[in-house]
């Protein structure tokens, strides 16, 4: 069983307590110790006191369990608005954010999440800026996206 696997069974009956998901486990060594990064989430959000909880519980088992032989720093804290969205259920968490798509293809799609399931997400693009002679179909401003084509994305910061 790899570390982060045994992470990850350490930290299952400790997220079921408040309803909270794992993220992504990052381990990062370095020259003095290792980094490992717990980003954990819940559907309304993740407070400064859970993750403590979390990581205080975590680090207990993990001292107990003797899981690391060398010095490691353990962070347990919210993804930020910089880390990706990986699962379905963060998408499903920011309906009605802005978000930035790369796809696999290289191409990147900018709009407002207005629907995502296991297999696709609805993005509503944004109206054009000139206008046009014709009038825009609002369906035309609508794309589906399916998960598999996603590379990448990205809740987008608006300072409006």
């Amino acid at each position: 069983m790899t570390i982060k696997e045994q992470l990850e069974a350490l930290l299952e009956p400790l997220l079921e307590d408040g309803d909270c998901f794992l993220v992504d486990i990052i381990i990062k060594p370095s020259k003095v110790s290792q980094k490992v990064s717990i980003l954990v989430d819940s559907d309304e959000g993740i407070t400064i006191q859970q993750c403590t909880s979390i990581s205080r519980r975590l680090a207990k088992q993990l001292e107990e369990l003797e899981v690391f032989t060398d010095a490691y720093t353990l962070e347990v804290s919210s993804p930020g608005l910089d880390q990706p969205l990986v699962l379905h259920r963060q998408y499903q968490k920011n309906l009605g954010r802005n978000l930035k798509v790369t796809l696999k293809t290289g191409d990147v799609v900018s709009g407002t999440l207005i629907e995502a399931s296991e297999e696709i997400v609805k993005l509503q693009l944004p109206a054009p800026k000139k206008k046009t002679k014709t009038p825009i179909d609002p369906a035309e401003l609508i794309r589906d996206i399916p998960f598999d084509d996603i590379s990448k994305a990205l809740i987008e910061i608006s300072f409006k």
